[in-house]
């Protein structure tokens, strides 16, 4: 395959194509899966009057209305059928039509840049209809609707699975057979996976390594589900070509192998094959190969999915603190946010009910802790910030949501709300549990902390302090601001629109805060608001226990996933 490794394609219109499409700000959609697409092309126009073209392919996705690019190809010299080494990687929203765009461009560097003759045509679709039909071939088109003659455009497209990883490979070769007549061969390798239907999907392409028979290339990395489509035994092709930059590159040999094979050169050993030439086997009497291709190192990079730990036995321990300062209001007159309405629950209760009805179902006891804060509790009617709201100091686990709900209505009448809204020490405390569930070095537990506040902290600074120590720790934080109250510098906490800094500057370790003001889901459903708040919560456990490099406990076969979300 006629190619420049590394060689970038050149942006051919600088209108329309920013980047990487800014996220719609709306409620967070649960991603079902990424995908990855392989492109390839045929019947390409020749652009170029010496040589062929030099085609490379564009991605562009439609954000609000405007086509933005996403990735780009790598060059592929002298070739009008390429098929391209790049995997294009999207998320992909069952729930919503994402439309795609592939361009073609033959690419002159620079100097050609948004002129016509660059234009190979291009498709638009919708990755709803590559991944429903898997495999998409259609015609290319210039502007104004006219065909780029015969050129047509395929994509495949594979779902990369939820216990997906990769493997890191290291590949040499030794003694290859020299193809050119005044100086020696410049090898590169390709790795093809073979499909049920006996197809070839190519995997990886390695750099050309000039004048040399016995190449060391570059170490490289592939997912599993490229590689093999996560079956051990699946067989792969691989082949040495001696590159030519007219794209006639010469055969010098190939062989076959399965990843199970490979993983023999795991740790000191190393794997070695015969990369043979057919042709020269059968009319050479005393042919043995064409060289040796040797594998110096294989690494597996496990990338557990957020079910992998749930079903590896990690439980969800679920905290819910309890904001009892006195601009919520006396609990005993109706306009309070404490009020207790038999006909109707207040907002604390729906915030509350909504979230907990979720994270119950990760938790085999069914316990939750309650908390408060803000309030004079008895008997001494001290101020506090981290009281038990069913009063027992040693034990501050209710039984399932309608004993956290219970105890909450016991606790109005005997406490006096006051304040100020200080949260670090619950937080503090939060994080002193999951400290200790953190030395057993296991996917055990991770901890949710559900704070609901009717107004902004006033212990900023300690707060920050406190969530960036937690955010080294198995928890995340949630709050919900209940009320009417300006929350704008509560967004501060939230780290979507920046890096959440302690007062210090120490930067948090991971984002696991997410913030919410209730009144932007009060006409919607409960499980809108949870959908929202808990969007976060399956990448924030997998981000912990992979930066901690602790596997689930036993990784068991996913199942449909659960309603927490999606894993990341």
């Amino acid at each position: 395959m006629p190619f420049a490794h590394g060689a970038a394609c050149a942006p051919p219109r600088p209108a329309g194509m920013g980047g990487v499409p800014e996220p719609c700000p709306q409620a967070p959609l649960a991603v079902l899966s990424k995908v990855e697409l392989r492109v390839s092309c045929k019947h390409l126009l020749d652009r170029d009057t010496l040589n062929k073209s030099d085609p490379c392919v564009l991605l562009l996705m439609q954000s609000q209305g405007q086509w933005m690019e996403v990735d780009r190809s790598e060059v592929i010299k002298s070739n009008l059928n390429p098929v391209f080494a790049k995997i294009f990687t999207v998320d992909y929203y069952f729930e919503e039509v994402q439309k795609l765009r592939f361009e073609v461009y033959d690419s002159h560097g620079q100097a050609g840049v948004g002129t016509h003759d660059d234009d190979s045509g291009g498709m638009e679709c919708t990755v709803g209809q590559i991944v429903a039909q898997k495999r998409v071939t259609k015609p290319l088109f210039l502007k104004y609707g006219k065909f780029a003659g015969k050129s047509t455009i395929t994509i495949i497209s594979e779902e990369i699975s939820g216990n997906n990883g990769y493997v890191e490979l290291a590949f040499r070769a030794k003694k290859l057979d020299d193809k050119d007549l005044f100086s020696k061969s410049d090898p590169f390798l390709e790795i093809y996976r073979i499909d049920d239907d006996r197809s070839e999907q190519l995997v990886y392409r390695t750099e050309v390594v000039k004048n040399n028979l016995s190449p060391i290339w570059e170490p490289f990395k592939v997912s599993l589900n490229s590689l093999c489509s996560c079956e051990e035994k699946r067989k792969l092709r691989c082949v040495v070509w001696d590159y030519d930059s007219r794209g006639k590159h010469d055969f010098i040999g190939e062989f076959f192998t399965t990843f199970e094979e490979m993983q023999k050169a795991m740790g000191e050993n190393k794997v070695q094959w015969d990369c043979m030439n057919p042709k020269y086997k059968i009319k050479k009497r005393n042919y043995k190969n064409s060289g040796v291709v040797v594998l110096l190192d294989l690494k597996i990079h496990r990338v557990y999915s957020f079910l992998d730990y749930i079903m590896g036995g990690c439980q969800i321990h679920f905290t819910v603190a309890i904001d009892f300062t006195a601009s919520n209001g006396d609990p005993r007159n109706s306009c309070s946010l404490h009020y207790i309405n038999p006909y109707q629950p207040n907002e604390y209760l729906k915030a509350l009910v909504a979230v907990g009805e979720i994270c119950q179902d990760y938790d085999s006891d069914k316990k939750f802790s309650a908390l408060g804060f803000g309030a004079r509790i008895p008997p001494k009617y001290e101020v506090s910030h981290d009281f038990a709201i069913n009063f027992n100091p040693d034990n501050d686990e209710c039984e399932g949501i309608q004993g956290v709900v219970e105890s909450y209505q016991s606790c109005l009448p005997k406490i006096q709300l006051y304040g100020p809204t200080n949260v670090a020490p619950i937080i503090s405390k939060v994080a002193r549990v999951a400290a200790d569930e953190e030395r057993t070095k296991e996917a055990s537990q991770y901890f949710i902390l559900l704070i609901l506040t009717d107004g902004v902290v006033t212990d900023m600074a300690d707060t920050r302090e406190a969530i960036v120590r937690a955010s080294y720790l198995p928890m995340s934080i949630i709050i919900v601001g209940v009320g009417n109250a300006d929350f704008t510098d509560m967004q501060i906490l939230d780290g979507d629109d920046g890096v959440l800094r302690s007062p210090k500057g120490e930067p948090v370790l991971r984002d696991i805060v997410q913030f919410v003001p209730f009144r932007e889901f009060k006409n919607a459903s409960p499980t809108a608001l949870a959908k929202c708040v808990l969007a976060e919560v399956p990448k924030q456990v997998v981000e912990y226990y992979s930066y901690k490099a602790f596997p689930p406990r036993c990784p068991r076969p996913p199942s449909p996933e659960p309603s927490l979300g999606s894993p990341q």
